[in-house]
């Protein structure tokens, strides 16, 4: 298959093939006496994991690791179970901060009138003054 081919297949755009191999997510596809790229089902099958681990939010050290668990057949799951926990608790953490974020917003606006006046607890907040109620 070809890179286009792959990436239909695979849901990956030939972009991100292109820097999941760079990045050795992948191995480097083999290559034609014209040096066009061919893959094999192995590689979409990767790029899905890829893809599908992206959506979840890991970063692409994590994936790596995941992908070697993935490849290890012998390789107890209680490892793959610890990085999805810990995973899970950084999405805690990053859900906590987002929603703390929300809510200050959420407060300033609510004190800025939104009028003529120039007076705005909104840019006061991001100055770093906390004057408002």
């Amino acid at each position: 298959m070809n890179i286009s081919d792959v990436a239909k297949a695979s849901g990956v755009s030939a972009k991100m093939i292109r820097y999941y191999e760079g990045a050795g997510l992948i191995q480097a596809a083999m290559r034609t006496e014209s040096n066009y790229r061919v893959y094999g089902q192995k590689d979409v099958d990767g790029l899905r994991f890829i893809r599908q681990a992206r959506q979840l939010g890991f970063s692409l050290k994590q994936i790596a690791v995941l992908l070697d668990l993935w490849a290890n057949r012998n390789r107890p799951s209680s490892e793959v179970k610890r990085l999805a926990q810990a995973h899970i608790a950084e999405l805690n953490q990053r859900i906590r901060d987002m929603t703390e974020m929300r809510d200050t917003l959420q407060h300033v606006a609510q004190q800025c009138p939104g009028d003529a006046d120039p007076d705005c607890p909104i840019l006061e907040e991001l100055a770093g003054h906390k004057n408002h109620s």
